[in-house]
């Protein structure tokens, strides 16, 4: 019998994250880390820019608009920030919260830090923090069922649209 459909659900973005091809093979600083690497030349990917983080689309969304606010220094836990780079942290995600309320309406977010790989850190030595958006049933059977997420705009989208709102609340 041939499938229908919608009896397969293809998300092919993933297999890079499964495969580990962007995790680095330790948490040292440099080209490997994606992080250390994205901040340096992936424009198209970062939204926003400050004197101590940035802004960046995270490229293995747990829900559409995901970002990650990072600082531009290689370190691994948020006790070794120093005030300028917490501080910034903290300003640009409420900036960002700011932005993607008016840019996409989220229903609310889900806000968090990863300290180490035990606590889910894909990537345990640079610090990121995630900002992700969330609207009622955005978790439906897609994730439950389908082990698949439903993204209704790409990356790049999603950074321009972030990134105009940005430019229209400053």
């Amino acid at each position: 019998m041939e499938p229908r459909a919608w009896d397969l659900l293809w998300t092919p973005h993933r297999i890079a994250y499964i495969r580990g091809e962007s995790r680095p093979k330790d948490t040292l600083a440099g080209p490997h880390c994606p992080f250390c690497r994205t901040q340096d030349k992936e424009e198209q990917l970062i939204v926003v820019r400050g004197e101590h983080a940035y802004v960046v689309m995270n490229l293995f969304p747990y829900n559409p608009g995901h970002v990650l606010v990072c600082p531009y220094r290689h370190v691994a836990d948020y006790t070794d920030l120093t005030p300028e780079e917490s501080g910034e942290l903290s300003t640009l995600q409420a900036r960002m919260m700011r932005a993607i309320r008016a840019a996409a309406n989220p229903a609310g977010f889900n806000i968090g830090l990863n300290q180490g790989a035990v606590s889910g850190a894909g990537i345990s030595g640079h610090l990121h923090q995630h900002i992700v958006p969330r609207w009622p049933g955005d978790s439906n059977f897609m994730t439950t069922v389908g082990g698949s997420r439903t993204m209704v705009m790409l990356i790049e989208e999603s950074r321009d649209l972030f990134a105009a709102a940005l430019a229209e609340l400053d």
